[in-house]
């Protein structure tokens, strides 16, 4: 069956309330989309949210390289072909991983779609299903237990907090949520790169009877063997986010001693589900756990991640929120969230529907 169109499009999307990491302030997210339209009227969506501080591409960048006359002759190719249409994509646009997710998460789900299946089984489902933390972004003690309560009512059962500004005002918030709500809640902390060693250290020392389930990215990028200095049950739960871009990184850091005991795959980080299942390949036989993260994105690309996620044997944690504060989207559907666990529907393809 071949391709008879690729529409890609552009499109600004209100946060319905703006958070804060680290190094940044956020209120809204540009997205990019593209459509695949085969011969007998099907049509399958991908979407890219790149993060340019992280990867060096921005949505704007994206949407130009998808109109290129690389993606324009994709009209005519063979939907069968979808994996050998994406090497050629990471060949002509290689260390562009915003416009590879892009049309990778886009060929996926048109293939899935073709063959009337969804893409998780034609890869494997291995995990049935698992709950996503829900993310508190860098605010003071109250805000931090008034957003933990509401999110704790809604069933959620795993919490990220941002961290990275104050470690001694970090200490407090973990302090707190622990002290309300015992085991009744996971706590995770992602300090996007805001600490240095000694604040880590501290946070280790003052944390250590909470039981904080992770810690991602504490460290700057290109810090890593300042890492090594810590005991291996410390660095068992430290997590490579920033550090972990592809799967050269992956290998880099498999080897032992190993500073992250996890890796976050971000589908935007790699360029799509062909490159995050390289590196979930070298993580599993470097017997690194996988947790799964987002940016701020639409219901399109976190179901993706679902999939992918679902697909590989040494997925541990998810990270799936990205599209829980988005005040509209392009598609609907997808996943089904009940009580703070992520399902698979059994639709073709990623399973959303494209609104109108």
């Amino acid at each position: 069956m071949k391709i008879k169109a690729v529409r890609p499009y552009l499109k600004n999307l209100a946060l319905t309330k703006p958070y804060t990491i680290a190094y940044s302030t956020f209120t809204d997210v540009e997205l990019v989309f593209l459509e695949i339209e085969l011969e007998n009227g099907i049509v399958g969506l991908g979407s890219a949210s790149p993060a340019e501080e992280v990867i060096g591409e921005n949505s704007q960048q994206t949407y130009l390289n998808l109109q290129t006359e690389f993606v324009h002759n994709l009209v005519g190719r063979d939907i069968r072909h979808f994996q050998q249409i994406i090497f050629e994509a990471c060949q002509q646009f290689p260390n562009l991983a915003g416009t590879q997710a892009a049309i990778d998460l886009a060929l996926h789900d048109t293939f899935g779609k073709f063959l009337n299946i969804p893409i998780v089984d034609f890869y494997g489902q291995k995990i049935k299903f698992l709950p996503t933390s829900v993310t508190i972004g860098i605010m003071n003690v109250t805000e931090t237990l008034e957003e933990a309560e509401k999110y704790f009512k809604l069933g959620f059962k795993v919490l990220k907090v941002k961290t990275g500004l104050d470690v001694d005002e970090d200490i407090e918030r973990v302090t707190r949520l622990h002290e309300i709500y015992k085991n009744n809640l996971k706590i995770r902390v992602d300090a996007n790169q805001g600490y240095s060693l000694q604040d880590l250290k501290k946070f280790l020392t003052k944390t250590d009877t909470i039981g904080i389930e992770l810690i991602e990215q504490p460290l700057k990028v290109g810090k890593e063997s300042e890492l090594l200095q810590l005991e291996a049950q410390h660095r068992k739960v430290l997590t490579g986010d920033e550090s972990l871009k592809n799967a050269k990184s992956a290998l880099q850091f498999s080897s032992n001693p190993q500073p992250f005991g996890i890796f976050n795959i971000k589908l935007m980080k790699c360029g799509g589900i062909m490159g995050a299942l390289e590196i979930a390949t070298i993580a599993q036989n470097a017997n690194i756990d996988l947790f799964w993260g987002c940016n701020d994105e639409s219901i399109a690309s976190i179901t993706a991640a679902l999939h992918v996620a679902y697909a590989c044997q040494n997925t541990r944690y998810l990270d799936l929120d990205g599209s829980f504060d988005l005040a509209e989207d392009l598609v609907s559907g997808g996943f089904i969230l009940e009580n703070g666990y992520l399902k698979i529907t059994d639709k073709a393809g990623f399973g959303y529907d494209i609104l109108n």
